[in-house]
């Protein structure tokens, strides 16, 4: 496994992470991803542990805290041995300070956390979601404090725009408080949307992403095809409609593009998906979930093998999609004006 430095800090993470979305069930949208319970979480924890995966990615909100009840049970004994990454900001209560990255609400649910996850720290504590109705001096100011009373190593963010991001850096260095090392992004052959604003910006300020939904929301998995109709296990029975949106013929395109390389490689369609993210700009990190332990197998196998430059190429051209204003028209001055990776013009 290849470890890799986690934007502008010390530490290292693994090229693949692991997601516990999938452990508890909670309710019928994480059911739709997993039901994991505790006994079979220990024997996935334990197969990563193997592989060489040291960091485990949760939320407070998968399940409402019953992700993290049950990867907390499930590292029982081996908490050295591993990084722990979760999150805080959505919804987990009727009342109105019970959602956001107010100081009230970010104390609270960090205390919960650790509780769940039967731990005295959190090494990555990421805002899920930018707060606009909190002062960001207010949120930072609560994280630093987290971060010097030792219940917190590293913060990140995720799901933040462009400016939402640079704006917090900012104001962390103005009042030299600890400042997002990375973030937690949607990236996928059929969602290069982090390539045009966000992805620039991590190279700049060096912070790292960490890759979430990598097979774009469960249909790289080679299973979905032209002229075939949705296969009887998957999340997109559900899930689709909070996904991210992806036209039927655009899929179709990509994934016979990785489908030809899958038969030059002799490796998985999930498994090409996964490396082409692997070797782009500011990806510290790879997000995999599994249902069991064939899929966690397989996807780790992603891991110790590269697709040659001409591979990645044309897997670019098949995905590549004519990005939107401003970025279409600063391919015009791309000379002076470089992208992180090549964009359609």
């Amino acid at each position: 496994m290849e470890y890799r430095q986690l934007g502008y800090s010390g530490l290292k993470v693994s090229a693949l992470s692991f997601g516990a979305a999938t452990f508890g069930g909670g309710n019928e949208f994480f059911k739709a991803w997993g039901s994991t319970d505790v006994a079979e979480a220990k024997r996935l924890v334990d197969l990563c542990l193997d592989a060489g995966v040291n960091l485990f990615d949760v939320a407070n909100v998968y399940s409402t805290g019953l992700a993290e009840e049950v990867l907390g049970k499930a590292i029982e004994g081996k908490r050295d041995k591993l990084l722990i990454s979760t999150k805080a900001t959505f919804k987990m209560g009727d009342g109105p300070n019970d959602l956001g990255s107010s100081r009230y609400h970010l104390i609270q649910q960090c205390e919960a956390s650790l509780k769940r996850l039967g731990t005295d720290y959190i090494d990555i504590y990421h805002m899920h979601a930018f707060d606009a109705t909190t002062p960001i001096e207010e949120t930072l100011d609560t994280l630093n404090t987290l971060v010097h009373q030792g219940k917190v190593r590293y913060i990140a963010c995720s799901n933040f725009s462009g400016w939402h991001l640079m704006k917090s850096l900012a104001i962390s260095e103005r009042y030299g408080w600890s400042r997002y090392v990375a973030h937690q992004v949607y990236y996928s052959l059929v969602g290069r949307e982090y390539e045009w604003e966000l992805m620039p910006l991590g190279v700049d300020q060096r912070v790292s992403s960490l890759v979430w939904s990598p097979l774009g929301w469960g249909r790289l998995t080679g299973k979905i095809r032209r002229g075939h109709p949705l296969p009887e296990t998957s999340r997109l029975h559900k899930t689709s409609e909070q996904g991210p949106p992806v036209a039927d013929e655009y899929l179709y395109n990509v994934v016979d593009a990785l489908d030809a390389i899958a038969k030059e490689t002799g490796k998985t369609i999930p498994q090409v998906a996964l490396n082409w993210l692997l070797q782009r700009p500011t990806v510290a990190s790879v997000i995999v979930g599994a249902r069991n332990e064939e899929q966690l197998k397989q996807n780790l196998a992603a891991a110790d093998w590269n697709l040659t430059p001409e591979q990645v190429t044309k897997l670019d051209e098949a995905s590549a999609v004519t990005p939107s204003y401003p970025y279409w028209h600063q391919l015009q001055f791309s000379d002076r004006n470089p992208t992180a990776v090549p964009l359609k013009k």
